[in-house]
């Protein structure tokens, strides 16, 4: 009994290891956490922001807001309106436990041996990571009434500091 304990709190220290924090940060490798950009023309950028398993749908989506207003704010811009928004599951998590059976046979001149294995596995990650894609057009000057609209200074000021 102590055995199988001791490979239990193992496996639950490497799953806590193995979890990335979602921090907004730039994506280093694929299926990370972070974000990254596509400049289509312009004042028009494709951003997406990747979390980690676990990760609030709304931190995400913040995430990717945030980035739009660094490069809003980079590029010489006052505002930016979200044209469209996609947020899916991505990888990592398979998303519950797996049951898995394995039949074996084989024969040894006159002795022949039959073999039934049954595994089940619990997925520890912490589930699938979220990712919100967002494409924006900025702006400059006043900004624009309208749904989905930001002042990229305000955005900054109020989502910047729960960033770090």
């Amino acid at each position: 009994m102590k055995p199988l304990v001791l490979v239990a709190i193992a496996a639950l220290a490497l799953s806590a290891c193995a979890t990335a924090p979602t921090l907004y940060q730039p994506l280093a490798a694929r299926g990370g956490v972070g974000y990254s950009d596509y400049r289509i023309e312009p004042g028009r950028y494709r951003i997406t922001f990747r979390g980690g398993p676990g990760a609030p749908a709304q931190q995400v989506a913040d995430y990717a807001l945030l980035r739009a207003a660094d490069l809003a704010l980079a590029d010489g811009y006052d505002w930016f309106r979200v044209a469209d928004r996609v947020s899916e599951a991505g990888g990592g998590g398979g998303g519950g436990s797996r049951l898995s059976v394995g039949i074996g046979a084989g024969s040894f001149g006159r002795h022949t041996g039959v073999g039934l294995g049954v595994n089940h596995g619990l997925d520890l990650s912490g589930g699938p990571s979220l990712i919100s894609t967002i494409e924006v057009v900025m702006g400059k000057g006043e900004r624009p009434r309208g749904v989905d609209i930001y002042d990229a200074r305000a955005l900054r000021q109020n989502i910047g500091p729960r960033s770090i």
